[in-house]
């Protein structure tokens, strides 16, 4: 394994532990704008942010607080996050091809009882896997390609509701990698308290994908 994977392990543990981290968030509070007003009654360790959102039925802008706490009880509880073995095999090459105009997918969300949120897709993913070829969507995730994919190690080895991959594109071409063995456990996998997208069906490879993180591990969990 490279140094480089290695650092990038490292670089998870330290992002998801750290105090407005996937494991730090404590609550999700819609309806509310003042962080301020959020943070009373909480312990110096919580902080407060603002976030917004799109209702998916009436497509109202909707404001909301997040509570974060450095010293949560999922951060005192994690120990690591179970990953595959690194498998350069799992680093694939697809061909992206952009849309003629600003283009929206309906995705699914975790906590959204059916209903869809239309996310830009400015492009196609094209991978052949096993010998069948996919179009893939990734979002635009503030400028940076995310696929949100789904595989038959769902709900077995890795995190049920599927997993996330950052594209990486090569300026000048139309080339990009899709390196599986950075698939990570979603930040809904880290707190019920963020509602992450789920993957729609194209997204949804027939090979199990027996690379990248699988699950968060608790010392509580260890110990039963």
């Amino acid at each position: 394994m490279s140094q480089e994977h290695v650092a990038w392990q490292e670089g998870r543990r330290a992002a998801v532990t750290a105090p407005t981290g996937n494991l730090a968030l404590i609550e999700t509070r819609w309806g509310a704008d003042d962080p301020d007003a959020a943070l009373a009654g909480q312990p110096a360790t919580v902080t407060a942010t603002r976030l917004r959102r799109l209702n998916p039925l009436t497509k109202a802008v909707e404001h909301g607080v997040r509570l974060w706490d450095a010293a949560s009880p999922a951060i005192r509880d994690f120990d690591r996050i179970d990953t595959h073995p690194y498998d350069p095999a799992w680093v694939l090459e697809a061909r992206y091809t952009d849309v003629a105009e600003d283009r929206k997918v309906a995705f699914e969300h975790a906590q959204d009882a059916g209903f869809t949120r239309d996310l830009p897709v400015p492009g196609d993913l094209h991978l052949t896997l096993d010998g069948r070829d996919y179009t893939l969507s990734a979002f635009d995730d503030d400028g940076t390609l995310l696929l949100v994919f789904g595989d038959p190690t769902n709900r077995s080895s890795t995190y049920g509701s599927g997993r996330f991959l950052f594209v990486e594109r090569t300026t000048g071409t139309d080339r990009v990698v899709l390196d599986f063995n950075r698939a990570f456990v979603p930040p809904c996998g880290f707190s019920e308290h963020y509602n992450c997208p789920l993957p729609p069906p194209q997204n949804r490879l027939a090979v199990p994908v027996e690379a990248g993180e699988k699950l968060p591990v608790f010392r509580t969990k260890l110990e039963k």
